[in-house]
C-alpha cells in the first residue's frame, strides 16, 4: 500500500526545496518531488522534513546515570565508577527494558538507526548465560520495540587497562564485559544473525581494553562488517599507548588494519596531525559526541581538520547525558566556533550529512540518510512554529530546533512518532520504571 506525504520543506539530496511531495510503497520511498502541490490524500508533515538521523554512538544502559552523576566533580576516571555499578545491576530482563526506554527516547528526537557499542556480555563475575549473547538479543528486541533500527557493535573486551608492561587483567566488575580472548569473542560473535531492523557490526572497546596481539583477529572477524572503537577519548589513554606500545592508538589501530571506510573512531578527541593524517586519508569516520565530551571534560576534538583530512563526521548521544542529535549537531559547530574563534566552521549542509547520511552509513544502512527514490522510508519533521523556531529560516531551524520539536518520524515507512508522541505511549515512565529499580541511593 502506498502513502503520500507533502512537505512544505524537505532536505533533499540537493538541499532544501519547498512543496515536496513523497511516496512511500514498501518501506522505501518512491517518487520524490518538489514544486508541488498538496492533494487531498496526502498526509502533510510538520515544518521542515529532513531524513532519518543516526545515532552513530550509544551505551543504552549509561541512560541510568543521567542526573546522578554531573555534580560530583571528579573525572572520567570516576565517573566510570559509578558506570560500572550500573553496569552490575542489569540482566537480560531488566536491560531490556532500559534499552526500549531508552531507544523510544531516541525515536522522539528524530533518530531512525542507533549503532549500540555493546559490551555488556555476560553474568556478574564473567560466567556466560545459557545463550551467551542474551544481552545482545535483548538489546536487539528492544530497538524493535522502540521502533528503530539498531546496529549491534558488538564489542571486544578483553583487558582491565594499559600499563607500563602491557595489558592489566580484567577487575572484577570488567568481568562481565569479557570474553577469554578474541577467539572466544569472535566466536560468540559468529552467532550473532543480521536480519530486519538489525545489522551486526564489532568494536574494539578500546587500546586499552585488547591487547595488540589479539586486534588483527577482531579486524578478520569484523570484516565486510562496521567496525567501530574508541579513540584517544582521554590524554591518558595516548599516555599509555605510548608507554606499552611506542606508538598512539591511531597509530596501533592502522597497523593491525582496523582503519577503513567501514570503520569509525569515536571521540578522537586527543589526537595528533599525524593521526588526523593517518585517519582521514583511510577515511575512518570519525563519532563526535559533544555533549558526552562536555559533560565528562573530555575536551573538543579537532573535528573540522579530521573532516578535511577526510574522515566523514557522524553523530551520537554516548552516555545520554542528554538525548538531542540536534543538540549534538550544534554542538558540533559551536565547540569549533569556542576552540577556533571563528564561527561557520560547519556548512549546516555538512551537519545535516552527518545527522543522516554519513552517520547511517558509518552504521552500514547504506540506503538509508537520504529522501530519494529507493532509499528506506526514513523522516524526521521539526515543527518550524515552536517557541525555539518560530521565525526561524527553514534551512536555518537545526541551529534552533530541539528534540522537543520532533513531531513526525517514520522509520522503514513505518510511523513511530506521530504529534511528539511515541507509539508505546508514555516514554518517561517507561524510563522511570527501568530505571527506579537499578537504584537503591
Amino acid at each position: 500500500m502506498s502513502e503520500t506525504y507533502f512537505a512544505p520543506y524537505a532536505w533533499l539530496p540537493g538541499g532544501l526545496q519547498r512543496d515536496v511531495r513523497i511516496t512511500v510503497s514498501g518501506g522505501q520511498f518512491g517518487t520524490v518531488e518538489g514544486g508541488q502541490t498538496a492533494q487531498p490524500e496526502d498526509r502533510t508533515l510538520a515544518g521542515l522534513t529532513l531524513p532519518g538521523f543516526a545515532n552513530a554512538h550509544s551505551h543504552a544502559f549509561h541512560r541510568a546515570l543521567r542526573g546522578r552523576t554531573h555534580d560530583n566533580g571528579g573525572t572520567f576516571w570516576t565517573w566510570r565508577e559509578r558506570m560500572y555499578a550500573v553496569a552490575a545491576r542489569l540482566d537480560p530482563d531488566s536491560y531490556f527494558g532500559l534499552a526500549r526506554a531508552t531507544f523510544a527516547e531516541m525515536a522522539l528526537a528524530g533518530v531512525t538507526s542507533v549503532g549500540e557499542f555493546h559490551y555488556l556480555h555476560h553474568a556478574p563475575g564473567g560466567a556466560p548465560y545459557a545463550d551467551p549473547n542474551a544481552m545482545g538479543a535483548a538489546v536487539v528486541h528492544a530497538a524493535a520495540e522502540a521502533g528503530i533500527r539498531i546496529t549491534l557493535l558488538d564489542t571486544c573486551y578483553l583487558a582491565g587497562g594499559l600499563g607500563p608492561d602491557g595489558p592489566l587483567p580484567l577487575d572484577e566488575q570488567q568481568r562481565r564485559f569479557g570474553d577469554r580472548d578474541a577467539d572466544a569473542w569472535a566466536e560468540r560473535f559468529s552467532a550473532l544473525m543480521t536480519g530486519g531492523h538489525v545489522q551486526i557490526g564489532a568494536a574494539i572497546h578500546s587500546v586499552r581494553a585488547v591487547p595488540r596481539a589479539q586486534l588483527p583477529t577482531v579486524v578478520g572477524a569484523a570484516r565486510g562488517k562496521p567496525l567501530h572503537v574508541h579513540v584517544s577519548e582521554q590524554p591518558a589513554e595516548n599516555d599509555q599507548c605510548q608507554r606499552a606500545y611506542g606508538v598512539s592508538p591511531t597509530g596501533l589501530l592502522a597497523a593491525a588494519g582496523a582503519l577503513g571506510p567501514l570503520s569509525t573512531a569515536v571521540h578522537a578527541t586527543h589526537v595528533s596531525a599525524d593521526d588526523i593524517t593517518e585517519l582521514g586519508g583511510s577515511g575512518t569516520s570519525v563519532a563526535s559526541c559533544p555533549t558526552t565530551e562536555r559533560d565528562l571534560a573530555d575536551g573538543i576534538g579537532p573535528t573540522r581538520m579530521l573532516k578535511d583530512a577526510g574522515s566523514p563526521i557522524t553523530l551520537g548521544s554516548d552516555q545520554h547525558a542528554v538525548v538531542d542529535l540536534l543538540e549534538e549537531a550544534r554542538g558540533l559547530e559551536m565547540d569549533e566556533r569556542l576552540a577556533s574563534l571563528h564561527r561557520g566552521r560547519f556548512g549546516i549542509d555538512e551537519l545535516v550529512a552527518a545527522l543522516t547520511a554519513d552517520g547511517q552509513r558509518s552504521l552500514g544502512w547504506t540506503d538509508a540518510g537520504r529522501i530519494e527514490p529507493g532509499a528506506r522510508a526514513d523522516l524526521t519533521a521539526l515543527r518550524l512554529d515552536s517557541p525555539r523556531t518560530a521565525g526561524a529560516q527553514p534551512e536555518q531551524a537545526i541551529l534552533a530546533a530541539t528534540a522537543s520539536d520532533v513531531h513526525t518520524v517514520i522509520v522503514d515507512g513505518r510511523v513511530v512518532v506521530d504529534g511528539g508522541r511515541h507509539l508505546l505511549g508514555d516514554v518517561g515512565r517507561l524510563l522511570t520504571e527501568a530505571i527506579g529499580p537499578l537504584w537503591t541511593d
